[in-house]
């Protein structure tokens, strides 16, 4: 089996487990980001009510909404992801000196928006590169599926508008067009950039370890370059998330039915999504769900690292 397929499978083996570990978490952020109410004012809810909130009408099923769109997303995510990373690679970069395959040292992301090899044989400007372009490619190609995955999450406790996965892609389709399956594919993609933020910042920070400590790092040390560089970034990129999830949650009334809360931002693109953003909630209203999302990040790298091992260790023994 080729090295790119052991690395598909690790990949997405360790992105599912994780997904499915964390996809309370997940549910959680994106509600908190969905919402049009301004801190502090009726109708808000931190994070404490919206759990609360999910428990009392759904109980702990609630709290794994999305997973379906989810699992189904991630093989072939992976598999673009992964086909186009080590393509470019290979047409752009060499192997190390004395080998024909570079060795393959992984440390997945859960999302494809980029995974950080621990240790590279290419420069790092060629993995970004990779990473941004493979993200990008696999970004447009699994949109409908995250788009689905959003609906499901932020579906309004009182309208079971979609209720499996499929169900929710035709109604998508014969109520909203083929254009909804897109909705929110220009920030995500904005969110590629992330990529270009992490790898330098994660190069940088290894540079200063070294020097103060004047040896080889240590495994702690590089894991500790690694959080805190992807940390800086998700932060830094974040505001993409928010807009996107009040994208993807735009949609068109079914049966004459009104939608009040969704209509003053019904059809609006990005400037004026960011625009209603400000004006009604301020530049907070940018990272609602931050703070869980960074406490997700923890959890979701550790079990897709651990995942990731057994994976690898599986695929050997046969």
């Amino acid at each position: 089996m080729p090295s790119s397929a052991y690395s598909m499978l690790a990949g997405a083996g360790g992105g599912l487990v994780a997904s499915v570990a964390t996809c309370p978490l997940d549910v959680i952020k994106t509600r908190l980001q969905a919402q049009r109410f301004k801190h502090g004012s009726e109708g808000y809810e931190g994070v404490v009510a919206t759990v609360k909130t999910i428990i009392k009408h759904d109980g702990i099923r609630g709290l794994y909404r999305g997973l379906g769109p989810t699992v189904l997303g991630y093989l072939p995510t992976w598999a673009i992801y992964f086909a186009v990373y080590d393509g470019i690679k290979s047409r752009f970069g060499e192997a190390p000196t004395g080998e024909t395959t570079p060795t393959r040292h992984v440390y997945p992301a859960a999302q494809a928006k980029g995974y950080q090899p621990i240790a590279r044989e290419h420069p790092w400007s060629l993995h970004i590169l990779s990473a941004m372009t493979a993200g990008a490619t696999s970004t447009i190609c699994t949109n409908p599926l995250w788009v689905i995955k959003t609906r499901f999450m932020t579906q309004p406790f009182t309208e079971r508008r979609y209720r499996h996965t499929l169900d929710a892609i035709l109604t998508i389709y014969q109520t909203e067009g083929w254009r909804a399956f897109f909705r929110g594919l220009l920030p995500s993609l904005f969110g590629i950039m992330h990529v270009a933020v992490q790898f330098p910042l994660y190069e940088q920070l290894k540079t200063w370890s070294r020097r103060r400590t004047q040896s080889d790092l240590t495994p702690q040390q590089f894991l500790m370059c690694s959080a805190v560089s992807k940390m800086t970034a998700s932060i830094t990129t974040y505001p993409h998330e928010v807009v996107r999830t009040r994208l993807q949650t735009q949609k068109r009334p079914i049966n004459g039915a009104t939608h009040t809360e969704l209509s003053p931002n019904l059809r609006a693109g990005i400037i004026q999504t960011v625009k209603n953003i400000l004006h009604h909630e301020g530049w907070r209203g940018l990272y609602k769900g931050l703070s869980v999302n960074l406490v997700r990040t923890v959890p979701n790298s550790a079990v897709t690292m651990l995942t990731c091992a057994y994976v690898y260790a599986l695929i050997a023994l046969f």
